[in-house]
């Protein structure tokens, strides 16, 4: 099992830097979509089911069907000669991300003992676990979100129909 789980590590973190490293943006997406497969296979892991399957029904299958819509009615290209940026915020952007990596490592190193963390495991993934801290813990979250993606679903639709 753990074999598995490096194997399905080292994939998810690769495909992860060739999401923000290749130059086409299909290319991206497909990594992205690599990406997302892998975080089901970590739900499977898990012994969580539901979640995985919904990893790669919503978001490897339909988000990234709304994503490749939107990069082909764009129709984005590289662009010749184009600047990748200037050299202190590509170094910046480096340092912030081997925070991040050092946070998530000193979480990961103090999780497996930690009381919540074991108590909480039995009930991880199931339908009736999400959906009690969706609609009791995460209520109001869960509906400015909602919100907020149909704000942002009539802003797209406003601009496209100015453009066309």
């Amino acid at each position: 099992m753990i074999i598995l789980f490096m194997v399905v590590a080292i994939a998810a973190v690769a495909s992860a830097i060739l999401v923000i490293t290749v130059d086409n943006p299909v290319h991206s997406a497909l990594a992205l979509v690599s990406t997302l497969l892998s975080v089901a296979v970590f739900y499977a892991m898990l012994n969580a089911p539901f979640l995985a399957i919904i990893q790669v029904a919503v978001y490897a299958g339909a988000i990234m069907v709304l994503f490749l819509f939107v990069i082909m009615l764009l129709n984005l290209r590289r662009e010749e000669g184009a600047v990748r940026g200037p050299l202190w915020a590509r170094v910046t952007g480096l340092l912030f991300a081997l925070a991040i990596v050092v946070c998530l490592c000193i979480a990961v190193m103090g999780a497996p003992g930690h009381p919540a963390v074991v108590g909480s495991v039995y009930r991880f993934g199931s339908p009736q676990e999400i959906g009690h801290s969706l609609f009791e813990s995460y209520l109001i979250p869960f509906e400015v979100t909602s919100l907020l993606l149909t704000v942002a679903m009539v802003g797209a639709i406003l601009l496209a129909r100015r453009k066309f």
